[in-house]
């Protein structure tokens, strides 16, 4: 009797000892905030608005921003991402619960006989079959965390597209306005030097003025007149970077406002509140990123201890084509399977290995992102 407990008994304590494999240490804790900075907020220190872009009382501001959040491909890539997030936590789900399978098929045999004639058979058959992994040691549910966690990261780096697609359109918009008000201001500057080149040309041939004061002033003109070129050049750059951010084509695209001194200017605080760091989508992302690998170390060391398979199957068979409910004879089978690992080179350690060393990256990339 005591022979034929040992084995089993044996077996659960190596179990039991293998399932402390899957526990590790939690993350450390990030870097924790200072109770005063040395350029602190002052009291009245607002946390921006959501649509700070409208503070600025530009109609054809706010405009664009709206074309570039419905038309900007690096938006809409980021959307995409979303999307496959989503799907991929519905792929981890799915192995929590059992798999149903149903198979139907019928086949004719035609034999010859001793070269004689031809003896016929028929066979028909539908079967339904459910299979079901025993998440003894929680694999699966490591791996739903995990593709949750990455489904948060990827909402939080499409946050972090849309902020920084706004704040790239109303940067170039302001130096597009910035540009055209250069330009207006560098041909004043040129006209003003053509308008006294011409007086000193007209005193150098009276004689009143040296042929040096007449080159000077020619410099000068020259002067103002090559640094309209890059300023022009310039505008049509930041134009173009414009129209791309929206996602339209370069040619033909401009904007009607022609200087700064329409905007309205916000009133800007002092200070910002340290709790602005909280809103920042990029240092929530390397959180949940972290969260995630987290559950990747705990999938990986739970691949190492044995799992457990459940399969069940129902059915029917008949000898008539396409008709199993003819005559049928019934099938039904139940088993369990158990998969211990006990030799691959190395490479379940190495899968822990991998994901734990991907964990301490992270951790020490989101304490960059606190840190700075």
């Amino acid at each position: 009797m005591m022979r034929r407990l040992a084995c089993p008994m044996v077996i659960m304590v190596a179990m039991l000892l293998g399932a402390c494999a899957i526990t590790g240490s939690a993350p450390a804790p990030a870097p924790g905030m200072p109770q005063a900075f040395a350029e602190p907020a002052a009291p009245d220190a607002a946390v921006p608005a959501g649509d700070w872009w409208s503070a600025f009382g530009s109609q054809e501001l706010s405009s664009l921003v709206a074309a570039a959040l419905d038309a900007n491909p690096d938006l809409a890539i980021a959307a995409e991402r979303v999307r496959q997030a989503e799907a991929q936590v519905r792929i981890a789900g799915a192995t929590l619960f059992p798999a149903l399978n149903f198979d139907a098929g019928g086949s004719r045999r035609e034999t010859r006989v001793d070269g004689g004639s031809w003896q016929a058979g028929n066979a028909s058959s539908a079967t339904l079959s459910a299979s079901y992994e025993v998440d003894l040691w929680g694999k699966n549910a490591s791996a739903v965390r995990s593709a949750e966690s990455l489904l948060r990261a990827t909402r939080f780096d499409q946050e972090t597209v849309r902020l920084t697609l706004v704040a790239g359109v109303a940067n170039a918009y302001f130096q597009v306005l910035s540009l055209r008000a250069r330009l207006v201001i560098a041909r004043e500057n040129l006209a003003i030097a053509e308008r006294v080149f011409k007086v000193v040309d007209a005193r150098a041939r009276n004689g009143a003025v040296s042929a040096l004061d007449l080159a000077r002033q020619q410099a000068a003109v020259l002067t103002q007149r090559a640094a309209i070129p890059p300023l022009e050049l310039q505008q049509r750059q930041t134009l173009f970077a414009l129209a791309i951010l929206l996602g339209r084509a370069p040619e033909g695209f401009d904007t009607a406002a022609s200087a700064v001194t329409g905007l309205a200017v916000p009133r800007v605080a002092p200070g910002l509140p340290a709790q602005l760091l909280v809103r920042r989508p990029d240092v929530a992302s390397a959180e949940a990123q972290l969260a995630a690998a987290n559950a990747n170390v705990a999938a990986a060391r739970a691949a190492l201890l044995p799992g457990i398979g459940l399969t069940g199957s129902a059915g029917l068979a008949s000898d008539v084509l396409l008709n199993f409910l003819n005559g049928p004879t019934a099938t039904l089978a139940i088993g369990a399977s158990l998969l211990q690992p006990i030799f691959d080179g190395g490479r379940l350690r190495a899968q822990v290995d991998v994901a734990a060393s991907r964990e301490r990256e992270l951790l020490e990339n989101y304490r960059k992102f606190i840190l700075a």
